[in-house]
């Protein structure tokens, strides 16, 4: 027998449709509606609206925290280049004072004004606090007129010896231009507490001129001094290996870029400037290399280093070049910060 196949019929099927369609209608003209009355709404809202006051502007941001403040921030790198340069005078002054013999006791000045120079950099690249610091400044002050006493001293030094200022006194006698950088250390972290005690809101001042043109231009002229200094001394080793040109050539242009860049407010070379100084602080780093060559090369090289170290090529001295570079670096920055500094 045949199961019966439930099914749905012509007649049944069409109901469903119908019944589907009137559902349908229905769905639409009540959407239809919802939507009439919607825009009814919103047509009887809109002179509300329009009406209305304007929306308040956002309300203007608080100071900016104080590690994000560019004066303080310059000052910190200030005293990060101020402490280069004193390590390297530190580490000079007491190799040649000691190939000296510490004769005169004037000698062990300027190793404890550019140490006490190197403690009071740490303490301002750790303060975050936006002003100037009296023992920082202090330290800063001894180490500057320690560094114009050690120049007049080497000046003598070599006015005394027999021949005067002759070449060979001054290629063999006490470096005139070394006292110097001690001073510029302790010039630098003077600015750098200058630059501190700036109102946040303002434009950093100096002595009443622009922070960042000032930093500029005593950066610029304390690299052409190191120029003269290295000089003078690499032209007594008779620029016998050609990397002894790099100090007297690449320096000079990093020193007219900041000079530029003091002098001219719209069109400075800022970024060549910035990759110049760069490329000056990575000079100084390496020289550290190449003189620690030469040492080797003499005789007994590193064997002897007793006494290579002090007749060689002074170790601690290129980093002169990374110290005021960092200055110059600090200077086009805060002149990027603001555009009248």
């Amino acid at each position: 027998m045949r199961e019966r196949i439930v099914g749905v019929t012509p007649t049944g099927a069409a109901v469903l449709g119908g019944l589907a369609l009137v559902g349908l209608a229905a769905l639409l003209l009540a959407r239809r509606g919802a939507v009439a009355e919607t825009g009814r709404r919103l047509a009887s809202a809109a002179p509300k609206l329009l009406e209305r006051e304007p929306v308040a502007p956002p309300r203007e941001l608080g100071p900016r925290p104080v590690s994000e403040q560019p004066a303080l921030r310059a000052g910190r790198r200030l005293n990060r280049a101020s402490g280069v340069l004193a390590v390297s005078v530190l580490l000079d002054s007491a190799v040649e004072h000691y190939r000296g013999s510490f004769n005169n006791k004037a000698m062990i000045s300027p190793l404890v004004s550019s140490a006490l120079s190197i403690a009071a950099s740490l303490h301002g690249v750790a303060d975050q606090r936006v002003a100037a610091h009296r023992a920082r400044d202090a330290v800063y002050s001894v180490a500057g007129l320690s560094g114009f006493v050690g120049t007049a001293f080497h000046l003598y030094n070599i006015s005394k010896r027999p021949g005067g200022f002759s070449w060979l006194n001054l290629f063999y006698a006490a470096p005139i231009g070394a006292p110097m950088a001690l001073t510029l250390s302790g010039m630098l972290g003077f600015l750098a507490e200058r630059v501190r005690e700036n109102d946040p809101r303002e434009t950093p001042l100096v002595l009443g001129f622009p922070a960042g043109r000032a930093v500029a231009a005593l950066a610029g002229a304390g690299i052409l001094g190191t120029v003269g200094e290295v000089g003078l001394l690499h032209f007594r080793g008779s620029f016998q290996n050609p990397a002894m040109f790099l100090p007297v050539t690449v320096p000079p242009a990093a020193a007219a870029l900041l000079g530029c860049c003091a002098i001219r407010r719209d069109r400075a070379p800022r970024r060549l400037t910035r990759w110049w100084l760069r490329a000056t602080a990575l000079l100084g780093i390496a020289g550290v290399g190449f003189h620690a060559w030469g040492v080797g090369r003499a005789m007994g090289g590193w064997r002897n280093w007793s006494q290579n170290l002090l007749n060689g090529p002074p170790l601690p001295a290129p980093p002169s070049f990374t110290g005021l570079s960092l200055a110059g670096l600090a200077a086009l920055r805060l002149m990027e910060e603001h555009a009248d500094a």
